[in-house]
């Protein structure tokens, strides 16, 4: 199993083919070149965690052969950003966490998940200086939202439904100044909502890669219910960690990063045409890799509570702001 030291070193690359760049392998390390040929990435194949490839691109044995004997995950994408593809790299066999995961049907995992998350998106709300008093009375709402989430003997349905109204209030709390209507994934309605679903498929599939990593059956979930080809498990853990992609959206707004003039409306979409992706993708990314370690420990803390049976006891807290108000 990779350490902690060994995952500090390790690096996400981005190439957009769309834009020229191409990929190609010198001495076990990855090249990205531009359209000119003159290399804008390069790194050593065994600090490569995950490969991201937006746009077309022909998958080579050279590829398959370097990201199974270096241990980094593949992730294919169309141009405006949707995951069409991806290869991870995995431990095979582990029989007996999944035959945990099998067998775990209680819903405390859940709780202690629904509730770091809430806990999150309320320290993001306190970061604002000058809060109304409607922002402040959203605070106290989801303090005490936190605290109700981890009552014993809740079901999954009234957990997802205590989720569900902070999220509500939350999403309208964070997002005010900018017309926010409401969180609709997939539908590409506005700007923030375009640019959540590209953070989110991002950190979906670092998180992806880190529990395939550890064998997990990532289809098998905690809190989402098993769906045909949906990866439940990564969909509960994603959870606590949102509120990175969240804040470093609401910073992008405030600094005037964020530009109409990028993205293509098309029957009341907001559609972000590949040659401005590159932009949105280094912004959130950046947020992204800032916890990149924080990432990693919880994960694999997670791991090591869940096969010694004590996450009751043992269960990891991915806390944003490390306390700060």
């Amino acid at each position: 199993m990779m350490s902690t030291r060994d995952f500090e070193f390790k690096q996400i690359a981005f190439v957009f083919t769309d834009e020229g760049e191409k990929i190609s392998f010198k001495n076990d390390n990855l090249l990205v070149t531009d359209s000119e040929g003159k290399i804008k990435h390069q790194s050593t194949c065994y600090r490569l965690f995950i490969l991201f490839i937006c746009g077309d691109y022909c998958l080579t044995t050279g590829l398959l052969d370097r990201s199974k004997k270096f241990g980094f995950s593949i992730v294919f994408m169309s141009p405006n950003l949707r995951v069409t593809a991806m290869l991870p790299s995995k431990a095979e066999g582990n029989v007996l966490l999944r035959k945990k995961q099998y067998e775990y049907e209680k819903t405390d995992i859940a709780a202690h998940v629904i509730a770091n998350k809430i806990h999150n998106q309320c320290a993001l709300l306190k970061r604002k200086r000058k809060k109304t008093e409607e922002e402040k009375d959203v605070i106290k709402k989801l303090e005490q939202f936190e605290k109700e989430v981890l009552e014993p003997n809740l079901c999954g349905q009234e957990i997802m439904g205590i989720e569900g109204i902070s999220a509500k209030l939350y999403f309208k709390s964070l997002f005010a100044d900018y017309k926010w209507k409401i969180r609709q994934p997939r539908t590409k309605c506005d700007m923030t909502n375009t640019l959540m679903d590209i953070g989110y498929t991002i950190l979906f599939n670092i998180i992806n890669a880190l529990l395939e990593m550890y064998g997990f059956d990532v289809y098998v979930g905690i809190l989402h219910t098993q769906f045909f080809h949906r990866k439940s498990l990564v969909c509960d853990l994603e959870e606590p960690f949102r509120p990175i992609v969240d804040g470093a959206i609401i910073k992008a707004l405030n600094l005037g990063q964020v530009n109409e003039t990028d993205f293509w409306k098309n029957q009341n979409q907001y559609i972000l045409p590949w040659k401005n992706s590159k932009k949105y993708v280094g912004l959130i990314l950046e947020a992204i890799m800032e916890y990149k370690n924080e990432i990693f420990i919880y994960l694999q803390s997670y791991y090591r509570s869940f096969m010694r049976d004590r996450l009751a006891e043992e269960f990891p807290i991915f806390d944003l702001y490390g306390g700060e108000d």
